[in-house]
């Protein structure tokens, strides 16, 4: 562990041990993940993870979640939730994020009084100061604490102190929940979202580790690394996936040139 990385780490230990008692709001994440594993070496069985199980986050993810909780003993909290009944939500704003976080957080903060504790943290880093994310306001106004970020870890060391912890997520790609797939103002429905997850199932089956499938009306977007461009357009994968995408219900499939890139839906706020 580099000394740097060290010193945030021991600052980590420190904010987690003087709350006692927490609830992290746990998504599966890299952040999420290894937060919650730092708070229960330090502080045990004081933890509770509490998981929103929406329509916009894949099955298999919340299903991860799960097991990783269960494998280490720690006490989980999963709750059912509708974005689509969030108002704000369906009709998609660019401030979508901030409506059904709020909502979220609303649903984390009943789960904490459940268990007696008052403190709540969840997993942003300071990287993601960087971009556009409308969530971070509802983090504040929910009082919610960002131990990750006050420690100043960035992404990079988040993954780099999950290796060497041992996790599995060190090197997770990263999965925004499903309603960023959607250019804003684009409505959002229970179908879209459905459409959205079992095109990108498609891609983590076939072997792609970070992508992206972006609704542009009847179009799909879809992002790969760049490294990945040339395996997409193999002819053979390229008919199948193209096949696929219509059944689901797409008219037009394109691939993105630039290749996979985070919150690349904020291009056109700019």
């Amino acid at each position: 562990m580099e000394k740097d990385s060290a010193l945030k780490y021991e600052k980590l230990q420190k904010r987690l041990k003087e709350m006692g008692r927490l609830v992290v709001s746990f998504s599966g994440g890299v952040d999420s993940t290894f937060l919650l594993a730092v708070a229960r070496e330090v502080i045990g069985d004081q933890v509770t993870a509490v998981t929103a199980a929406g329509r916009s986050v894949p099955e298999w993810e919340i299903e991860e979640a799960r097991v990783f909780c269960r494998e280490r003993g720690i006490r989980h909290i999963v709750f059912s939730f509708d974005e689509l009944e969030v108002d704000g939500f369906a009709d998609n704003p660019p401030d979508r994020c901030y409506h059904c976080k709020t909502a979220i957080l609303q649903k984390v903060r009943e789960a904490a009084e459940q268990v007696d504790t008052v403190y709540i943290a969840e997993g942003s880093n300071v990287d993601d100061d960087g971009d556009y994310r409308p969530g971070k306001r509802a983090v504040q106004e929910a009082g919610v604490i960002s131990p990750l970020k006050e420690a100043g870890l960035t992404k990079a060391e988040i993954r780099q102190l999950s290796k060497e912890m041992g996790l599995a997520t060190w090197d997770k790609p990263s999965f925004a929940c499903l309603a960023s797939r959607f250019a804003y103002e684009e409505p959002i429905t229970a179908e879209k979202l459905r459409m959205v997850e079992l095109a990108e199932k498609f891609l983590r089956e076939h072997g792609f580790s970070q992508y992206r499938v972006r609704m542009h009306g009847s179009m799909a977007r879809v992002e790969v690394l760049p490294e990945d461009l040339e395996r997409f357009l193999d002819p053979k994968l390229r008919q199948v996936f193209t096949g696929h995408m219509k059944e689901l219900g797409f008219t037009y499939t394109a691939l993105d040139l630039d290749g996979y890139r985070t919150g690349s839906m904020n291009d056109a706020l700019k």
